[in-house]
C-alpha cells in the first residue's frame, strides 16, 4: 500500500503509480532479520516474540519460587508475595523508592489465563505496531506506556499489588488509534474505528471484572495516543530516526536495569515486610 495515497500497489514498485510518489521499504522490513524457525515466525514478530518469552521465562521463574517458597497456587495462580518478590507494582515499595516496579511489572503476570490472554493479543497487536511505526518507536512505546500505565495506577490504586502486559498493551492500542487520527486517509478512518473498538472492549471488561487494574489501562491508553500522536511514523529524516533508536536504546537500557534491581532483590531477600 502506498504510503502517501493508500493505493495498492507491487512490492518491486520503487514509485507510485498513482500518485508519483516514492515508496520506501516498510519500518519492518527496514531490521532485514534472517529467517526465524525456518520462516515459521513473520519477521514482524521477532521483537513481539522476544517480548513474550521474556514474560513467560519470568512468570516459569516466579512459578517455581512460589512452590520452593511453599505458597499455594503453583503455577495454575500466583500468590502476592511472589509477584511482589518479582517486582509488582505496589505503592508503599514504589514510594520507598523502588522506582523500577513501574517498569518490572508489564514482565509479570499473576495466572496462566492472564499470561495467556495478554500474550495472545500482543502478539498481534504487537506486529502491526511494529509494520507501522518501526522497531525503535514500538519499543519506546511499548516501554514507556508500561511506565504510564502502572504510574496511573500506582496513583489511583496504591495499595493494591498489580503486573500485566496489558497496560503496554492498551499503550500499543493507543498508539494506533494516534495513527488513524494522523492519517486522514480512508485507511487511517478504518485503523483508527478498529482500535478504538479494541480500546473500548478491553475497558469494559476491565470494569466488569473487579479485579482488573483498569487505570494501567488508561494510563498506558493516553500515554500510548499522546506519545505516538507526536512521534509519527518513520520518514526520510536520517537524524530524526537515529534520534529513535537511541531513545529506544535508554529504554531498553532502563528495562535491564530494572531487571537488574529485580534479581538483587531476590538474591538478598530484602524487600518491604
Amino acid at each position: 500500500m502506498c504510503p502517501n495515497c493508500r493505493a495498492f500497489i507491487t512490492t518491486s514498485d520503487k514509485i507510485c503509480p498513482y500518485c508519483e510518489v516514492a515508496v520506501g521499504p516498510k519500518a519492518a522490513g527496514q531490521r532485514t532479520p534472517s529467517e526465524i524457525f525456518g520462516g515459521l515466525i513473520p519477521h514482524a514478530h521477532f521483537t513481539t516474540v522476544v517480548i513474550l518469552l521474556i514474560n513467560l521465562g519470568l512468570y516459569v521463574a516466579m512459578g517455581i519460587h512460589a512452590s520452593n517458597s511453599g505458597n499455594g497456587g503453583g503455577f495454575v495462580d500466583l500468590d502476592g508475595r511472589t509477584m511482589f518478590d518479582f517486582g509488582a507494582k505496589f505503592g508503599p515499595a514504589i514510594r520507598f523508592g523502588e522506582w523500577w516496579r513501574l517498569l518490572m511489572a508489564g514482565f509479570l503476570h499473576g495466572g496462566l489465563l492472564h499470561i495467556a490472554m495478554n500474550s495472545w493479543v500482543l502478539y498481534d497487536l504487537g506486529a502491526r505496531t511494529e509494520e507501522s511505526f518501526g522497531t525503535p518507536r514500538y519499543l519506546f512505546f511499548y516501554f514507556l506506556t508500561t511506565i504510564t500505565g502502572f504510574y496511573a495506577s500506582y496513583w489511583w490504586r496504591p495499595d493494591v499489588v498489580s503486573v500485566g502486559s496489558s497496560a503496554g498493551i492498551f499503550g500499543l492500542i493507543g498508539a494506533m488509534i494516534a495513527l488513524g487520527v494522523r492519517d486522514r486517509s480512508i485507511y487511517g478512518s478504518a485503523v483508527r474505528r478498529l482500535y478504538t473498538q479494541w480500546a473500548l472492549y478491553g475497558l469494559v471488561m476491565g470494569f466488569v471484572f473487579s479485579y482488573t487494574d483498569n487505570a494501567a489501562h488508561i494510563g498506558g491508553l493516553l500515554g500510548g495516543f499522546a506519545i505516538a500522536y507526536l512521534a509519527g511514523t518513520p520518514g526520510r529524516n536520517r537524524s530524526v530516526e537515529l534520534g529513535w533508536k537511541f531513545a529506544a536504546g535508554i529504554a531498553v537500557a532502563l528495562t535491564a536495569l530494572a531487571f537488574g534491581f529485580m534479581f538483587r532483590q531476590l538474591i538478598s531477600g530484602s524487600g518491604l515486610q
